[in-house]
């Protein structure tokens, strides 16, 4: 019984194998039982039922592929010859993973597929499909539309992966590019009474730019020159700017804390000494109350910048998008001065003490102080506004 098992399992996989390769016969995915029988005759090439298999899907998919492209060439059209192309290629790799099992032997009768040479059919193919494409991307560079030029771009890439040796090819590859680019200038509008520096600006705009450019979209946070045209502007508009005054607060507390402070023996009604069950003087340890007094000296300052963020498309002009943005920093220290036995103080407090009041920052320090939190908020605005640029 042991020894039959393994015959069966193997006997199980060929006839799922077989199986297969016939489901997908039945199923008019010839190429699929093509595979699958390729597979199973590299094995067994006297399996006559995946040869069965095997000649009727190559002659039925070639039938088919041999009719699309009669078709094609009847119908006539440019755009055809690309799908021209793919068929050849189809039959062309069939017939090499056809080829890698013939000739087979089925009862002494060989069979075989004669040997078609589609290389000539392909390179026309191709050619005619590269003139297409390019013809093409010659018209559609004519419209004046971005799409246009994009779709244009498409085509003389392709042109140039088929032939590559179309005159000029690259220029035009790099025209299309550049002119169905999308291009958004990111500016700071300052409306608020406070007027920060340019260089507080340009750390603003230091967003990695390069991260939130797309395929066909690019920001630009400098002018490229005075001829370029921008097809969207996206206008941080800083409208408030409140720094609130100096602040300082004092707390006053009492620190207390028991430590030992010796100890005293307990004494029995006869005044001697007691002993514990080991022989050992029974102490009382005595504790004293250490006291401390505490002038705690907080200084806080805050800043919050508010405002919008605005996505406004040109030509025509429309704001697409306005979405609120803001940022807030804060200043705190806290200094302590000690009045009494700085050993009733926790180490925690006893640090304070070593710390004297600081000098406030400014207001305009405390913008700057907004800028990693602002710059973060920009960045978040335009990657959530980021579908309506494209």
């Amino acid at each position: 019984m042991k020894r039959l098992f393994p015959l069966v399992f193997i006997l199980a996989i060929l006839l799922a194998g077989c199986s297969s390769s016939k489901k997908q016969l039945q199923k008019g995915n010839y190429d699929a039982a093509i595979e699958k029988a390729v597979k199973q005759l590299r094995k067994d090439p006297r399996d006559t039922k995946q040869i069965d298999i095997l000649v009727q899907s190559y002659k039925v998919a070639n039938e088919q592929n041999n009719e699309r492209v009669r078709f094609l060439k009847m119908e006539g059209r440019p755009n055809n010859w690309d799908e021209i192309y793919l068929v050849y290629k189809a039959l062309s790799n069939r017939q090499t993973l056809v080829r890698s099992v013939t000739p087979l032997n089925v009862n002494g009768r060989s069979v075989d597929f004669p040997y078609v040479d589609y290389m000539p059919e392909m390179v026309n193919a191709k050619r005619k499909a590269a003139d297409f494409y390019y013809a093409h991307g010659n018209e559609l560079m004519k419209s004046g539309i971005k799409e246009s030029y994009r779709q244009a771009y498409s085509e003389f890439i392709r042109a140039k992966e088929y032939v590559g040796d179309y005159e000029g090819i690259d220029s035009k590859i790099l025209s299309a590019k550049q002119q169905g680019m999308s291009r958004v200038f990111v500016s700071i509008q300052n409306s608020s009474i406070l007027k920060f520096p340019k260089e507080f600006e340009q750390d603003l705009l230091s967003l990695d730019l390069p991260a939130l450019n797309s395929g066909w979209v690019e920001y630009h946070t400098q002018n490229l020159n005075s001829n370029t045209q921008y097809d969207y502007y996206v206008n941080v508009n800083v409208k408030n700017i409140a720094v609130s005054p100096d602040q300082t607060i004092q707390k006053d507390s009492v620190v207390k804390r028991d430590v030992e402070d010796g100890f005293s023996y307990v004494l029995d009604k006869k005044g001697n000494v007691m002993r514990d069950s080991l022989g050992n003087d029974i102490k009382l340890i005595k504790y004293k109350t250490l006291q401390c007094a505490l002038v705690e000296s907080v200084q806080s300052k805050a800043c919050r910048i508010d405002g919008d963020i605005e996505v406004v498309q040109m030509n025509p002009s429309i704001v697409l998008k306005k979405d609120p943005i803001g940022a807030q920093s804060n200043f705190e220290h806290i200094s302590s001065r000690a009045l009494g036995d700085l050993q009733a103080l926790t180490p925690k407090l006893l640090e304070r003490t070593r710390s004297s009041a600081l000098p406030f920052p400014t207001d305009l320090e405390m913008v700057i102080r907004c800028s990693e939190s602002l710059k973060k908020a920009i960045r978040g605005a335009i990657q959530n506004n980021s579908r309506f640029i494209y």
